[in-house]
Parts: structure tokens; C-alpha cells; sequence
């Protein structure tokens, strides 16, 4: 009986991390954005910021 030795700690870890990126992949559909709505949504603000800023008057 010889076995592979395994090292707990690293197994807890990876584990561990494996749950955490699980947990925040199921967040990140439930309230998040895409990455490529967030962009959009910032050249959307972007865009209006200098569209009013050019229709600024001048006092």
C-alpha cells in the first residue's frame, strides 16, 4: 500500500479556492455586468460628458 503522498494543506487550498471562484462566477451572473456591458456603458458616459461639455456657455 504506497500510496502518492498529498499534502492536506495545499489539497484545503485548492479546494478552498476552487469553491471561492465558483461562488463569484454564480454572483458575477446573478448582479454583475459582462465586462464588455461595463465598457460600453463608461464610452456611453464618456461620449455625453464631452457632448455637454462642448455645449457648455460660456458666461
Amino acid at each position: 500500500m504506497s500510496g502518492q503522498i498529498v499534502n492536506l494543506n495545499k489539497f484545503r487550498k485548492k479546494r478552498s479556492k476552487a469553491e471561492k471562484t465558483r461562488n463569484a462566477d454564480e454572483n458575477a451572473v446573478k448582479f454583475g455586468q459582462s465586462k464588455a456591458e461595463r465598457d460600453l456603458n463608461r464610452k456611453k458616459a464618456k461620449k455625453t460628458d464631452r457632448m455637454l461639455d462642448g455645449h457648455r456657455r460660456d458666461r
